[in-house]
């Protein structure tokens, strides 16, 4: 090997011993204290410097420093408490920016367990880091303290490091005992080694040895050595609850189990430390698996329910569903990406070049990656735990669910039925970790990052994995009842109505169909103030807005499926609707002229539910303690069962503070308009609040036109709408109205445009235009996931019904304007009859007014 190749640990003694060091070395120095690894660091450096070595110093320890700031060394001030993943990018990017042929010198690695908690992530931080610094011919200087770590973390570093000296310190000598030196032998190169001025001597004979040997034992810990720091913080916790303890010390416990397992948002925190005790906290550990956060959708969950159960007011213990909930907490998800060797395909997918070219790539290899054995140990056991119950597996991540990030639909959830061999039962899991894991790299959540100012903050997705409320009817399961619940009623359709009441989007069977925009089908929205006032009039409309199919799990075919109630009802005998539905006599009547057989057909209106049940009262009180609780609106998912008489027993499932917009600003709407002004105005039908919205620019999508299209054309117009709202809306310089016929975002083009949420994510307002000769009609969707994206990302929300007495759309306004369709898109040009692209001469203004229950737009 050339000289070249070669460097020196600054003790002429000790590169004999190890045959020098190598460039490509990393070198970890496990010690019990800090001041014996620094007594190898000076040396090192200072020879470094001398040999016109570029010597870089990584410092985030709580200790001193091992370097003194001078001109000759670079030093990088690191925070490990910003998380894992922001840490070891940015160690990352240092080494990148810094290249070949440099010296490193890392602060203790065990300081960073006062950030992490854990030593799992410390083990994957090195095994990220040492491989790389490798590549680069680096030489790096790590150290642990002996007993501070797991045997797992030390085996997981000693097999990715090239050398791993031990040293101890005793009787004011100093041994050295290399445990790995890699690619170098010599007969006594693994033996201990005594220091005598500046020479390392071996401990050559058994008498020695055995003594030495001795003392080594003495430096080692009990069995809690084994364990991971984690457990054994959580052993403490156990500790002061079993035994008498100050509560100031119970407190300061509370606080770092918060800090390390609920997350980092302050206000969640605080609620956390107020309605969690040491026991809560316990037994969330004990339903834990991994190390980390358990994401923000298991914290809003849990921390509801504790808020409820602890009112003293109200016995919501004997409402309450029992909870048997798991969490499959963050650092699996980083844990999983280092087993799979794709922590360089994530630091480049996390530039800014890389933030969505590399990401369909990590999507894809997320889907197929293997779990660490002792991961799937834990599935395995938690899996038996549910046996074959139906499981649901939903994304809890880091920032989900908080305040001003409600992440609503960009990342997935999973039914799994459960059915099958053990074997089939847990690939079926393992495939819905998977894909839940492939959702942090789809488009619409990084979009959703990206604009929220998130796509360099930490997001590591923990999982919720829930036991399905609800009971089986002959080969079908389902709850009774889910829906959403606010706390405040954007979506008010009547001046009479009061928004602080709150509202409920309702559903029979799964919540799937109350929590997404279904296509034909309507839940029931209920205002909370008067449950039985519906946003339609007539018994036509009564028909024709009201749920007609069932989301359930099928367990013969073991699936989701979706099923017309009339065929479930024919299914099910055991199915009591008295509660929920009226019978459907006309549809009866017709059934049978059609097949000579009676069959009793329902609709579902609810109205017994609340006139006759005490569940309209729950919900509105349950709503109003959370939201009193947050000091916030709030929204939640739930299920409602009565399967033991007439109690209703509800299952909270969610729980996360609800973002508004126009709460409560006054707004009053100009009279006396001329006509001319005036491009459309509206009663109702809106969803934002009072707002005053500038618009610069109009985008329009003929229904006609469109309506006419073949399908393929119609998915084009989506990618059309998705081009132009990257070139050209900007809700600060070019704030843009977009309007369309039926329903924006639908998977069928028949019922409108299909456009994901990142195609018209930039528009300031948003307008749904009823075609009824087309079938193409709005749907008020106040509640479900696209109503979250709307109001997170501000964008007015409104349905005009032209046919409707109650609106007005100036039409020869619009034909009247210039189409710069072509301008801009001129390979879209065929399209220029259907979407047409209006910049206004003179600015518009949108205003409403929730009050009034009016919508104006005018010049």
């Amino acid at each position: 090997m050339s000289l070249e190749q070669r460097a020196t640990t600054g003790f002429p003694g000790l590169d004999t011993i190890l045959d020098s060091l190598r460039m490509g070395d990393n070198v970890v120095w496990r010690t019990d204290s800090v001041s014996d690894y620094q007594y190898f660091v000076t040396p090192f450096v200072n020879q470094a410097l001398a040999d016109g070595r570029q010597v870089v110093y990584m410092r985030f320890g709580q200790h001193k420093p091992l370097v003194d700031e001078t001109a000759s060394v670079i030093v990088h001030q690191l925070d490990a408490y910003r998380g894992f993943e922001p840490f070891a990018t940015r160690v990352h990017n240092i080494i990148t920016e810094t290249g070949p042929g440099a010296f490193y010198v890392f602060d203790c690695l065990s300081d960073l367990l006062l950030a992490w908690a854990t030593d799992a992530m410390i083990g994957n931080f090195f095994q990220v880091t040492c491989p790389y610094l490798f590549e680069l011919d680096t030489i790096a200087y790590f150290a642990l303290i002996r007993s501070g770590h797991s045997f797992n973390t030390i085996a997981q570093i000693r097999q990715t490091t090239q050398l791993l000296l031990d040293i101890y310190t005793c009787n004011g000598q100093n041994y050295v005992h290399p445990m790995k030196v890699w690619q170098r032998h010599s007969p006594t190169m693994f033996l201990p080694h005594l220091e005598q001025d500046h020479n390392f001597v071996p401990i050559a004979n058994s008498y020695d040895a055995t003594n030495l040997t001795n003392i080594y034992q003495g430096f080692a810990d009990n069995a809690r050595r084994q364990l991971d720091y984690w457990d054994r913080l959580f052993l403490e916790a156990e500790e002061l609850v079993n035994t008498p303890s100050p509560q100031e010390v119970q407190q300061r416990m509370i606080d770092q189990l918060c800090r390390i397992m609920i997350g980092h948002d302050d206000r969640m925190l605080d609620l956390a430390r107020q309605f969690f005790s040491l026991e809560d906290l316990l037994d969330i550990k004990s339903r834990t698996i991994g190390t980390g956060y358990i994401g923000g959708k298991a914290v809003g969950m849990l921390l509801a329910r504790n808020i409820l159960l602890r009112d003293f007011e109200f016995d919501w213990q004997h409402y309450f569903e029992p909870h048997d909930s798991f969490h499959i907490a963050s650092d699996i998800y980083f844990s999983y990406i280092v087993h799979n060797g794709w922590w360089k395909l994530l630091m480049r997918q996390k530039t800014p070049d890389g933030y969505f070219a590399m990401a369909g790539d990590l999507q894809e290899k997320l889907r197929h990656g293997v779990f660490p054995p002792e991961v799937r140990a834990k599935f395995q056991e938690m899996l038996e735990h549910f046996g074959q119950y139906p499981i649901i597996v939903r994304s809890s991540s880091l920032l989900e669910d908080s305040f001003g990030n409600a992440f609503a639909g960009k990342y997935d959830s999973y039914f799994c039925v459960n059915q099958g061999t053990p074997e089939e039962r847990y690939e079926q899991f393992e495939n819905a970790v998977r894909q839940i894991f492939a959702s942090t790299m789809s488009e619409d959540a990084l979009a959703y990052r990206r604009q929220r100012g998130l796509d360099q903050h930490q997001e590591q997705m923990a999982l919720l994995v829930q036991r399905v409320s609800g009971a089986y009817h002959d080969h079908y399961y389902f709850p009774e009842l889910a829906g959403v619940g606010a706390s405040y009623n954007t979506f008010v359709w009547d001046r009479d109505m009061d928004p602080k009441a709150g509202m409920l989007r309702l559903v029979f069977g799964l919540g799937t169909r109350a929590v997404d925009r279904v296509e034909g089908d309507y839940p029931r929205i209920v205002a909370l103030d008067n449950p039985l006032k519906q946003p339609h009039h007539g018994s036509d409309d009564l028909r024709r807005f009201s749920q007609r199919d069932v989301d359930l799990l099928d367990v013969n075919q073991n699936s989701l499926k979706t099923m017309p109630l009339l065929n479930l009802t024919g299914h099910c005998r055991d199915l009591d609707l008295e509660r929920y539905a009226i019978r459907n006599h006309d549809l009866s009547r017709r059934l049978e002229e059609r097949s000579e057989k009676s069959q009793e057909a329902w609709l579902l209106t609810f109205e017994k539910l609340f006139a006759q049940t005490r569940f309209t009262e729950l919900m509105q009180r349950m709503l109003k303690s959370l939201e009193d609780t947050y000091r916030y609106p709030v929204d939640i998912e739930f299920t409602v069962n009565f399967a033991n008489g007439e109690t209703p027993k509800i299952n909270l499932l969610q729980c996360r503070p609800l973002q508004t917009r126009g709460q409560d600003r006054a707004v009053q709407l100009p009279e006396n308009l001329d006509a001319e002004r005036i491009f459309f105005t509206s009663e109702g039908h809106f969803m934002g609040g009072n707002v005053i919205q500038p618009i610069r620019c109009l985008i329009w999508i003929d229904p006609q036109e469109y309506s006419n299209l073949p399908l393929s054309d119609k998915y084009e117009v989506a990618r059309l709408v998705g081009r132009l709202n990257k070139r050209l809306c900007d809700k600060e310089n070019n704030p843009t109205l977009l309007m369309g016929p039926g329903r924006w975002g639908t998977s069928t083009p028949s019922l409108g445009v299909p456009v994901s949420f990142s195609e018209i994510n930039n528009v300031a307002a948003l307008a749904e235009v009823a075609f009824s000769s087309g079938g193409l009609m709005p749907e008020l969707s106040f509640g479900t996931h696209f109503f979250q994206d709307l109001v997170e990302t501000e964008i007015f929300y409104l349905a005009l019904f032209p046919e409707s007495r109650y609106c007005c759309i100036n039409h020869d306004f619009l034909n009247g304007q210039g189409n710069l369709l072509e301008g801009l898109m001129p390979a879209s040009s065929r399209f220029r009859k259907i979407v047409k692209v209006i910049r206004l001469d003179q600015e518009m203004q949108l205003m409403s007014d929730v009050v009034a229950q009016k919508v104006v737009c005018f010049r």
